[in-house]
């Protein structure tokens, strides 16, 4: 069974971090473009950071860039997404994705593609 699973959400006040972790089971990461989205309270779901190794290549939302940060650790087989100097605005369920399109350009999941969603780990940021 195919499976993502996010952990390491909580509250925080603007300014502090926090590390989100997405462990896969019942397929490998490497090999799929991977990535992070976010959806606030009544908004769409947006995308925040993705790999991809077709050209070894990490993209970032204009939202994020200089305070977030995507890793990978394949014999863990987890996604990191590393969130400094939060704020009220990143307030949102983060969800970890595999089998993206990931360019400057575009995040999305791929149609017809693996399919691969976590469930989601909240993220609050206090001001």
């Amino acid at each position: 069974e195919v499976q993502l699973v996010e952990s390491g959400g909580g509250s925080v006040q603007a300014g502090g971090s926090l590390r989100l972790s997405c462990t896969a089971s019942g397929f490998s990461l490497d090999g799929y473009a991977i990535g992070w989205f976010r959806q606030a309270p009544g908004k769409a779901r947006e995308g925040v950071s993705c790999y991809t190794s077709y050209d070894d290549s990490t993209h970032y939302a204009d939202s994020v860039k200089g305070r977030f940060t995507l890793s990978t650790d394949y014999v863990k087989n987890t996604l990191y997404l590393q969130m400094n100097d939060l704020k009220p605005e990143d307030t949102a369920v983060y969800y970890c994705a595999a089998d993206l399109l990931c360019s400057s350009a575009v995040m999305a999941p791929m149609v017809n593609g693996l399919g691969a969603w976590g469930k989601g780990t909240l993220v609050t940021v206090s001001s």
